[in-house]
């Protein structure tokens, strides 16, 4: 049978409809956009040999995909249908996409494993590498594509991505298609060199830097990639040059910032017409087979347009489904002693060990966490010795990586438990946590969740400075999308964390590093069948005449601060509230309605902190019981200072609290 470089004419003729398919639908989309039918467009016109190249060599189904925004050919090319992308285009609610959630050419298909796509461009690639640690793991020889433009990689993920990717020899193609521009910013204005330049010396990484409008070369970089990949042999970065015939998006227009002859030039490099010219040159197909799969495209798009239209809108009932899994809460489980004394930071290891022995797909890792160190303090000691180092390991020094690489574990069947060492550097991973743990459940329609555990000690009275004593829970009690837990001893430590290893939702952990080892934290230790279930306080104290309501260390604060007044026993109540997502308001407002006045005291700033909105909940759904004005007792709107004087003036003590009690019993 007759070839051209490898390929039947059957093949290639598929290869061109679907490139002719692409590029029919953002001829199609735009007209649509200018009826009001749509609000947004990024095309993949002038991407789409290299992208199709691409697609050809990955599995469907088998090996995971991370595209961009502008791979729009390529999810053809593994099995999206044009009707696919059409419902994306409209924001349909059968858009397998997003479900209407997400802007156009976010692109995702559970049963393709194409994995949910998010906005800030550059932060899949560390999630790619985690879904390929999750391939290395699972056995089954399937590999990961992930892709950009050329300007993403100025971001720091694509450089954490590729250190790791290349320490590890993950089963990793990074696309980096180049059509030159970050939107109007030209390349040479952006990096230093070149991608193939700036991404040598990374040792196992392998480079290919091909003309992307060239199928035929196109193909061949991807195939020699994802053969060494699947050999185990280590990731790839193939820099495809291509050229951007559309404006970044419908809503530029290049012509601002590239001249005419620019832009003819990339005309001629239009890859369609570069593949029919190979053919037309080598008397291997004819123009008029060509011209019969525009036309078939063309018709194709306009059918499946008029289909497209008559679909349904999504529901606005639905629009506030899937922020969290409808997973319901367990009851909380009688407590069978298995020893008389535990500190805190032992508990938090029992947990992790008992709950590693469960889950078999339960993984630990953050910096300095693998034996002999067993983590800065201590509270994952033993645990590699036990498990081993390929389910407990330590990571780069690199925060956006260590959560980066968990939501792809997550996403591919994994429960990734990690600790940022100092809650104080949870920053850098801010992106990866706002944008991307939060709304993967939600974005995806419920195609995709994120279940990752994020363990972080925080808090200060240890002396810390600025930046080992912050507290973080006001930040990420404003995130809607990740439950949070703030246990104030052992036993809760343990029985919190256990529930949340076993939550199909992300969590964030916090851990008051100054209870660690504190004799008063200390508890009986429950046994391993032992959960708590979030959105439960705890009354450590009953009281009835005022309301304090609290978590963390300052609930051993409080009992001081009760102490401090020689108060008799009855006249305060103290509630744990254990979970600062989901907030139990049931238990606040039974002990309000009971007492008349509200206490809140919280280590975070008082402005803004969580005493803020929890005070705004009182007086929302307390109001007819209140005898007195809600008050807070919380640090000051400062950073935290290493001067222990200092330190004590800044962070809530004794007395501030014992003042606040004293004050509210006698309004």
């Amino acid at each position: 049978m007759a070839k051209l470089n490898g390929f039947t004419k059957k093949q290639i003729l598929d290869i061109y409809y679907k490139m002719s398919l692409s590029r029919a639908l953002d001829t199609k989309m735009l007209i649509l956009l200018k009826q009001g039918k749509s609000f947004f467009h990024m095309g993949a016109s002038g991407h789409e040999a290299a992208q199709l190249a691409a697609s050809i060599i990955f599995k469907p189904g088998i090996d995971w995909s991370y595209p961009y925004y502008r791979d729009g050919a390529y999810c053809l090319g593994l099995g999206m249908t044009a009707r696919e992308q059409l419902l994306s285009f409209l924001s349909k609610a059968d858009d397998p996409n997003s479900g209407g959630r997400q802007m156009p050419m976010h692109y995702g298909h559970k049963d393709l494993k194409i994995i949910s796509q998010s906005s800030p461009t550059g932060s899949q690639f560390l999630q790619a590498l985690g879904t390929s640690f999750a391939a290395q793991n699972d056995g089954k020889n399937s590999i990961v594509y992930v892709s950009s433009g050329e300007g993403t990689t100025s971001q720091g993920d694509f450089h954490e991505a590729l250190n790791w990717a290349s320490n590890a020899k993950a089963p990793i193609i990074f696309h980096i298609q180049d059509n030159e521009y970050a939107i109007s910013t030209h390349k040479s204005e952006q990096s230093a060199d070149s991608v193939f330049t700036r991404a040598a010396g990374y040792k196992n990484l392998s480079r290919f830097d091909v003309d992307g409008t060239d199928f035929f070369e196109s193909h061949l970089a991807f195939k020699q990639a994802c053969d060494r990949a699947r050999k185990g042999q280590g990731p790839s970065v193939v820099v495809t040059n291509v050229v951007r015939l559309l404006p970044h998006s419908s809503s530029d227009d290049q012509r601002k910032y590239r001249s005419e002859d620019d832009l003819n030039k990339d005309q001629e490099r239009d890859p369609l017409i570069v593949l029919k010219n190979q053919c037309l040159e080598s008397k291997f197909i004819l123009k008029k087979d060509f011209d019969k799969l525009d036309n078939s495209a063309k018709d194709q798009v306009e059918s499946d347009v008029n289909w497209s239209e008559k679909q349904p809108y999504p529901d606005e009932e639905t629009a506030l489904d899937h922020i969290y899994s409808s997973d319901p809460f367990v009851n909380e489980a009688s407590v069978k002693t298995i020893r008389k004394n535990v500190v805190m930071v032992d508990a938090i290891n029992h947990a992790l060990s008992e709950e590693m022995l469960r889950n078999k797909k339960m993984l630990i890792f953050g910096q300095d966490i693998a034996d002999p160190k067993g983590g800065v303090f201590t509270a994952t000691k033993g645990l590699s010795d036990n498990f081993g180092m390929s389910r407990v390991f330590n990571s780069p020094l690199a925060e956006s990586s260590i959560i980066g690489t968990a939501v792809g574990l997550a996403v591919a069947g994994y429960k990734p438990v990690v600790e940022i060492q100092f809650g104080d550097y949870i920053w850098t991973a801010m992106n990866q946590i706002r944008n991307e743990v939060v709304t993967m459940r939600y974005r995806s329609n419920n195609s995709w969740n994120c279940p990752l555990i994020i363990r972080t000690p925080v808090g200060g009275y240890i002396h810390g400075g600025l930046c080992h004593s912050q507290s973080i829970d006001g930040y990420f009690i404003h995130m809607p999308g990740i439950y949070l837990a703030y246990p104030s001893n052992a036993a809760d430590a343990k029985g919190l964390l256990k529930m949340a290893c076993r939550m199909n939702d992300p969590v964030l952990f916090m851990e008051h590093k100054g209870l660690y080892r504190q004799g008063y934290a200390a508890t009986e230790e429950p046994d391993e069948e032992y959960l708590i279930p979030f959105g439960k306080g705890r009354i450590v104290i009953e009281g009835d005449y005022i309301s304090v309501i609290t978590w963390g260390a300052m609930v051993q604060k409080t009992i001081e601060a009760i102490k401090y007044l020689n108060l008799d026993p009855g006249f305060v109540e103290i509630i744990d509230l254990r979970t600062l997502n989901p907030l139990d308001l049931d238990m606040i407002k039974a002990s309000i309605k009971k007492t008349g006045k509200a206490l809140i005291v919280y280590e975070d700033n008082l402005t803004n902190g969580p005493g803020a909105e929890i005070s705004a909940l009182i007086a929302e759904k307390c109001f007819e019981y209140l005898d007195g004005p809600i008050k807070r007792i919380a640090s000051e709107d400062s950073p935290v200072p290493f001067n222990w004087f200092l330190e004590d003036r800044v962070l809530p003590q004794t007395e501030d609290i014992a003042l606040g009690i004293k004050d509210l019993l006698e309004y």
